[in-house]
């Protein structure tokens, strides 16, 4: 008999004899990880979504937490200024501030914010107690003026883009109009204080 017809029997049986299953993992458990995997992903992204991530209501609330804020630093302020220009510069900021953070409600009130129940954290976060400390170490070591221009001066700087920000991604008419107004009046004092820091510096 032909060697090669002993050989093709063998041959054939081994092709369709049950295979035994590699090891390892196999496409259809890999496709059904990756699919867990990707599901997952989209749930953290809808959950972080559905909690603020820093969306226009976030971004408005911070405002006007810094705000009420900055009003408050500014009016306390007042009596630690040696310099009879930067009191006088500070007084006016202190007088926009208070009436911005009264006129801010009713815009805020539009678009479902009440500025008496802001939100906990964003107080927290905006509660301004690192400035509050580095003012106060600056007043013990007779640097006060010259710091608080330069800190104001960056709270201001910082808060005018969170205005712009919410400005473009705002339709509220209402809203943008406040935002206008408020940021045109901070700039020449915003300025006044940037100066006196160069100045003094």
């Amino acid at each position: 008999m032909n060697p090669d017809q002993n050989q093709y029997p063998i041959d054939y049986l081994n092709q369709i004899a049950p295979q035994q299953p590699k090891a390892g993992m196999s496409r259809s458990k890999f496709l059904l990880l990756m699919g867990g995997g990707l599901f997952l992903i989209i749930i953290v992204v809808v959950l972080m979504l559905s909690a603020g991530g820093g969306g226009p209501k976030d971004k408005m609330q911070t405002l006007a937490a810094r705000m009420i804020t900055l009003q408050d630093i500014s009016k306390k302020a007042q009596p630690n200024l040696k310099s009879s220009a930067l009191r006088a510069t500070n007084s006016s900021l202190t007088i926009l501030l208070t009436n911005a953070n009264r006129d801010i409600a009713d815009p805020l009130k539009i678009n479902g914010i009440d500025v008496t129940k802001l939100d906990k954290n964003i107080q927290a976060k905006e509660d301004g107690q690192a400035l509050k400390d580095k003012l106060e170490d600056a007043r013990l070591n007779a640097v006060y003026d010259r710091t608080y221009a330069r800190e104001m001066t960056y709270q201001l700087q910082t808060t005018s883009a969170l205005m712009g920000d919410i400005y473009d991604n705002s339709n509220s008419k209402s809203l943008k109009d406040f935002l206008l107004a408020t940021d045109n009046n901070l700039q020449p004092i915003t300025k006044s204080l940037s100066e006196f820091s160069d100045t003094v510096n």
